[in-house]
């Protein structure tokens, strides 16, 4: 199956000028459709002065999530061409607002379009892009004894952990990569008395 995606690492910052216009592409790491709204209302404050605020995001592994708004330019010049360079880059979890400070001089469409366009491709590849995986919680309990037994498959699949408490059971939450859980749940329930719980 395949459960590994691209997204941008952090926050990275773009930049383009064409006729006194000047084009800033602002990216962020986003995971919810609020922060990603929540970011634009920032900067609407921030650059109070500038004349328009577009953007576009791409939410979720399965890229089902997306908005692309135009903010008051021609319809289809701003927030789809920031759009595009998402689906460009591959990105999802990812979103790019381009603050717009108007020189003067109309772009027209195709001068919007690649104005947006190259502000957001530049903020994307100044930045950090990383592989992450889609993974599922489990918990486990299990006696003392079986500590061993627990680490050898936390090593094999190289399981990040999570919460831990160990008190006459040992209590232990684990993040699998959706591609090896039925693998990893295997090899645990092989595991005499263990409790596996998928949270």
């Amino acid at each position: 199956m395949e459960d590994a995606y691209l997204t941008l690492k952090g926050t990275s910052e773009g930049i383009y000028k064409e006729k006194g216009s000047k084009f800033i592409a602002l990216a962020h790491h986003v995971t919810t459709e609020d922060e990603a709204k929540s970011i634009v209302k920032g900067y609407r404050k921030e650059y109070y002065d500038a004349r328009h605020w577009c953007y576009a995001y791409m939410i979720g592994a399965d890229k089902a999530k997306y908005r692309a708004n135009d903010d008051g330019e021609p319809s289809g010049s701003a927030g789809l061409p920031i759009l595009g360079q998402l689906r460009s880059f591959n990105v999802t979890d990812t979103l790019i607002v381009v603050i717009r400070y108007f020189g003067g001089t109309k772009l027209g469409v195709p001068g919007l379009i690649h104005a947006y366009k190259t502000s957001a491709a530049d903020a994307l590849e100044s930045g950090e892009i990383e592989e992450l995986f889609v993974q599922r919680k489990i918990k486990i309990t299990f006696a003392y004894p079986d500590m061993n037994e627990v680490m050898k498959v936390a090593k094999k699949f190289g399981l990040d952990f999570g919460q831990q408490s160990f008190d006459e059971l040992c209590h232990i939450e684990f993040l699998v990569r959706e591609s090896l859980f039925e693998q990893v749940k295997e090899k645990l329930e092989d595991i005499d008395e263990l409790i596996f719980k998928e949270s």
